[in-house]
């Protein structure tokens, strides 16, 4: 079935303590990923994105933050309530994560190789170490790493950020899993890189059939990449909807924002680009009403005073926003 949800998040909220008190990072988010597609995760720096999955993989730093309520729905399970000791048959077996920055996220003072085998050594553990080196080359080579045998002696400083990125999908996908999320793949790469990056999961993703959950602040690349969006605000989801009726018919006023800022070649040359006022509240002084109202341009008393729920727009479509019109 195309439409078949692999993973269902419910009511996600994340809390963390800080000198100043509690926040509440990530509120009421919830969302369908289906099997075989591509989901992305939109929004500005500090919405929530990363918390969002860090918290399906449980892997929120510990004590300072906890996930007050929420069910994540995986093989009819919810991850949330699995003791910890089950976790590690779902984190890189069935769920795996690409994280934002690859030098941080590889250990210096291993080999590629070793990193690598160290994946096989703890889900496949009947393999002999002959056949981990074995696989580890065959990882590479499918990421498009050459000259894989000289490779996995390399250590992560003497790799390119483009190769350090594809020994981190190589390590991601060892064990073909379910779902991938990559949270900002691309970030810090230049741009031919960046494509080659995207261009590489998506082909993975196809061969394999995986289901990723892809964060990022460039609409540019949801358009390139997805099938369905995700757009967050100060930890709450605006909007939601396929991809290209989200590009077409953008209800929430900060996606729209977001759309209008995308320079444009139809656009007079040497042009100021349209920007959104103002900026994100801070989450130890969150709005009662919408979170956006502070910077929206249709703010009215209702948006102030009251939050906004999701409505919806269409098929497969919501916005949170009291006066979004539907449909077209």
């Amino acid at each position: 079935m195309d439409n078949q949800v692999i993973l269902k998040l419910n009511d996600l909220a994340v809390e963390f303590d800080t000198e100043q008190g509690q926040v509440r990072a990530v509120d009421q988010v919830s969302f369908d990923l289906k099997k075989g597609k591509v989901l992305g995760i939109a929004g500005e720096s500090g919405c929530g994105k990363s918390v969002t999955a860090l918290s399906i993989i449980r892997l929120l730093p510990k004590p300072v933050s906890k996930i007050v309520k929420g069910t994540a729905i995986f093989d009819d399970q919810d991850i949330f309530s699995l003791p910890v000791s089950d976790l590690h048959h779902i984190r890189g077996r069935k769920i795996s994560m690409i994280f934002q920055e690859p030098m941080t996220a590889l250990n210096p003072v291993h080999s590629i190789g070793k990193q690598l085998a160290e994946v096989y050594k703890l889900h496949f553990q009947d393999m002999s170490s002959r056949q981990m080196v074995q696989a580890s080359v065959k990882m590479l080579e499918k990421v498009g790493i050459p000259d894989t045998e000289r490779v996995i002696k390399y250590y992560p400083h003497q790799l390119s950020g483009g190769m350090r990125q594809r020994v981190m999908i190589a390590m991601a996908l060892a064990c073909e899993p379910d779902i991938l999320i990559a949270d900002e793949p691309t970030t810090a790469l230049d741009v031919t890189v960046q494509a080659q990056i995207l261009s590489l999961i998506q082909d993975l993703q196809e061969k394999l059939n995986m289901s990723v959950i892809l964060i990022t602040h460039d609409l540019g690349v949801i358009a390139q990449t997805c099938d369905d969006v995700v757009v967050m605000y100060a930890g709450r989801i605006v909007e939601k909807a396929d991809v290209k009726r989200l590009f077409k018919h953008p209800k929430h006023p900060y996606t729209q924002g977001l759309l209008q800022s995308i320079p444009s070649l139809s656009k007079t040359s040497k042009t100021m680009l349209p920007t959104i006022k103002g900026n994100v509240p801070s989450l130890l002084n969150m709005p009662t009403g919408c979170r956006f109202a502070g910077r929206c341009t249709k703010t009215q008393d209702i948006c102030v005073k009251k939050i906004p729920q999701e409505r919806e727009m269409g098929p497969s479509h919501t916005a949170a926003c009291h006066f979004a019109i539907a449909p077209d």
